[in-house]
């Protein structure tokens, strides 16, 4: 198994103070190729480590796998099967009933950190593709709660801690107010892709009654992850782009950015936001009309 980190040596200079060498660890990144059935479709740059969940969720995002009864297995191409060194090819079986490879997603494509889809024809194909409706998840959720996801996403963020180079993307239960999973990787498509990759071998999709924490901004692509995934509410660190707010607004994906601290900002599907003094003082008026219509 490839490793995670690795250690280089560095020179520290520090104003005021003497210059130190020492050893410092490092995030590992390395290239991995998808293949589906033996045919490559996707290299992506990401840290080695839950591969097969990468696979699947990036499968999830080209609408090739809808859950986990699309897929019969995967493993890692050893030898003279993997052009790019061990564990660096992983080869996805689908399912007789999995959806057709579309066209676009038939030739291999190189991926980096600004990989991602543009234009309003994506917005429209990904409400075409997506086998689920975000529109329709019933979520509500207090702003209070969700500023203090981020914070919890980093205290479950091992990595982070040790190399301080890592994106990072959680899924959290709201009902049960339960972080589910977290998943670390140098790409933060690649995290958000660990963790829909998870959820297709739990068989949790789609994804309703969750919300999507991210570590940096919501661009376009993990919008559309979201989306593809069925989850409802999209949580960012930093900014979202005006194409993720243009999509959330299209499918109903309720998206928050700059998600710390003790703020937020809604930018698509802020009928879901509701502080709980305010439901609260809802169900107290609902409850007292019903004992009004009672005594009638």
């Amino acid at each position: 198994m490839s490793r995670i980190t690795a250690r280089r040596r560095v020179t520290r200079y520090t104003l005021g103070e003497r210059t130190s060498r020492r050893e410092d660890e490092l995030t590992v990144e390395e290239p991995l190729e998808v293949r589906v059935g033996g045919r490559p479709l996707a290299v992506t740059m990401r840290t080695p480590g839950h591969d097969v969940e990468l696979a699947l969720g990036l499968l999830v995002s080209e609408g090739i796998v809808r859950n986990h009864d699309d897929v019969v297995g995967a493993r890692h191409c050893t030898g003279d099967e993997a052009s790019d060194g061990e564990f660096n090819v992983l080869d996805v079986t689908l399912a007789a009933g999995a959806p057709p490879i579309p066209i676009g997603a038939r030739h291999a494509l190189t991926m980096t950190s600004a990989c991602g889809l543009c234009g309003k024809d994506s917005i429209d194909a990904v409400r075409q593709r997506s086998a689920y409706d975000v529109a329709d998840d019933p979520i509500t959720v207090d702003p209070a709660w969700v500023v203090g996801l981020p914070d919890r996403m980093r205290e479950a963020q091992a990595l982070f801690a040790r190399t301080g180079g890592l994106h990072a993307a959680a899924l959290v239960d709201i009902e049960r107010d339960e972080l589910l999973v977290v998943r670390e990787d140098v790409g933060r498509h690649n995290a958000v892709d660990k963790v829909v990759g998870w959820a297709v071998r739990e068989g949790r999709l789609p994804l309703r009654g969750t919300v999507l924490v991210v570590s940096g901004r919501a661009g376009f692509e993990l919008a559309q992850k979201a989306s593809m995934a069925g989850v409802p509410m999209l949580a960012a660190v930093s900014a979202p782009s005006s194409l993720a707010v243009d999509l959330a607004s299209e499918v109903g994906l309720t998206l928050a950015g700059f998600v710390r601290g003790t703020s937020m900002v809604v930018y698509a599907g802020d009928e879901r936001v509701r502080p709980a003094t305010e439901h609260a003082a809802s169900e107290h008026a609902a409850s007292e009309h019903a004992a009004s219509v009672a005594l009638a």
